[in-house]
């Protein structure tokens, strides 16, 4: 039970919901598909590499195809929370905009100037140090995203009975598979990706379980259980509210929020809701702000990274990379501001995350099936079953994400022009995801100021103990 709350509260968000919410029931099929092809998947893979390797992504990269690919593996998981740190803003601007002046929401400039300012107040904050953010952290996702959650649950239900016209068609008339159109409509399975996204991350615990060949496949299925109880009831909830043309990328949940309180003759309530989602959206950032960029700083200090980059401050915080992390945000914000769409910037962010995230992924299951192949001798404390197929299928399945990533969805109603969206989005993953084969050609003997640890196998009996 413990490891599938953890792996749900990493990957469960309300940020995603208004992307579905315009395909009614098919939205069912749209995020059902994804957990079986990629978050199973990364969830058993993973488990297995974390029982067998310390170090993460890097070490587990690194033993089946050399440092140099394991850098670039690291680097992409880094580099995807700098996509995605914008985007997160994004809808943190539009849940300020309805405390205040709801037509802000709209504005680019508005948007920019929120993710510019709550941006750098929370890397201030992380550089003080992170102990203080755990249980932040924990009640930001109770507050910002179960609460809002379970809130457009229950008031639709209460919208229903209070005789509210539903704009969800009827059990008797609905499609429950998405009419595809081409790409266009194919490539919305590929934007529930990076709600999946993550499951890795609490895999470094399987080795903790009393039985964890046992438990953690039973931890899987429970927290996929629960993850597509948070995404598909309120997703269903918001289309109760808002016809599917009309939902908003950043600001659906709020819109259907609106509608309900509006009916029920409490229009100060999306207010409430949009302070909770603000809460626990800030709680989130400062909390995600120093995590990533830790890894990479590990992995810098064994010689990937220039010495500037490796310092910290007297709380043991990665100031300089955190700098660099912030400037990369900064110039992301000023889209906002000079594109004349911010749901179009949302998305393109949104997928620009998916790309470089999806990279590390597919090296990550084929350095799995590789290293059963190499190194059959390691133990693991976990192993997949039918390692083969699960890594293929994982692996087929972000390949065929990645390709699809880059035609723009139909449900975008601002959508940009296919040629500019994919130019944007292809310019966006080489200047972001190149530097890691740049730093690794340029670097010098004189970067490295920690030695490599000799022994990268976990000891699983040790940390059963």
């Amino acid at each position: 039970m413990s490891m599938a709350i953890l792996i749900a509260t990493a990957v469960a968000s309300v940020r995603g919901l208004p992307a579905m919410a315009a395909y009614d029931w098919a939205s069912i099929f749209l995020y059902v598909l994804p957990a079986i092809l990629f978050m199973v998947p990364v969830a058993l893979v993973a488990a297995e590499l974390a029982s067998g390797w310390k170090g993460g992504v890097f070490v587990w990269v690194k033993e089946a195809y050399g440092d140099q690919i394991g850098f670039f593996a690291i680097w992409q998981q880094w580099m995807q929370n700098v996509a995605w740190y914008p985007a997160q803003l994004a809808f943190f601007a539009s849940a300020l905009a309805y405390v205040f002046n709801p037509g802000l929401a709209n504005s680019g400039l508005f948007t920019g100037l929120v993710i510019l300012v709550v941006y750098w107040l929370s890397t201030l904050i992380a550089t003080r140090g992170v102990d203080a953010f755990a249980k932040v952290g924990t009640w930001g996702f109770l507050v910002g995203t179960i609460v809002p959650a379970a809130g457009l649950i229950v008031f639709a239900v209460l919208f229903m009975v209070d005789g509210g016209k539903s704009q969800l068609a009827p059990i008797g008339d609905a499609e429950w598979f998405p009419k595809f159109t081409g790409l266009a409509s194919i490539v919305l399975i590929v934007s529930n990706f990076l709600s999946y996204a993550g499951m890795e991350m609490n895999a470094v615990h399987v080795t903790n379980m009393r039985r964890p060949s046992i438990d953690f496949p039973k931890a899987i299925v429970l927290s996929v259980v629960l993850i597509l109880f948070v995404f598909i009831l309120p997703t269903l909830a918001i289309s109760v509210a808002v016809e599917g043309s009309s939902v908003n990328l950043t600001q659906g949940v709020l819109q259907a929020f609106d509608v309900f309180f509006h009916r029920l003759g409490m229009p100060w309530g999306t207010a409430v809701m949009s302070l909770l989602i603000v809460i626990g959206i800030l709680a989130s950032v400062v909390t995600w702000i120093p995590g990533p960029s830790r890894g990479l700083l590990m992995v810098g200090k064994e010689g990937y990274l220039p010495p500037r980059l490796q310092g910290t401050n007297s709380r043991g915080m990665q100031v300089p990379i955190m700098m660099v992390q912030g400037l990369i945000v900064t110039a992301m914000a000023v889209l906002f501001a000079i594109l004349p769409s911010v749901q179009s910037v949302f998305w393109i962010l949104t997928a620009m995350a998916v790309q470089l995230y999806l990279l590390m992924y597919m090296v990550m299951f084929l350095a799995a099936m590789r290293l059963r192949r190499t190194h059959p001798e390691v133990k693991r404390g976990f192993r997949t079953p039918a390692m083969p197929v699960v890594g293929t299928v994982g692996f087929v399945a972000s390949v065929a994400a990645f390709l699809l990533g880059f035609v723009e969805p139909s449900g975008n109603s601002d959508a940009l022009p296919q040629v500019p969206y994919i130019l944007l989005l292809v310019a966006g993953i080489i200047v972001l995801g190149v530097w890691p084969f740049v730093l690794y050609r340029f670097r010098k003997p004189e970067w490295k100021v920690e030695a490599t640890p000799d022994h990268t196998h976990s000891d699983t009996s040790e940390q059963e103990a």
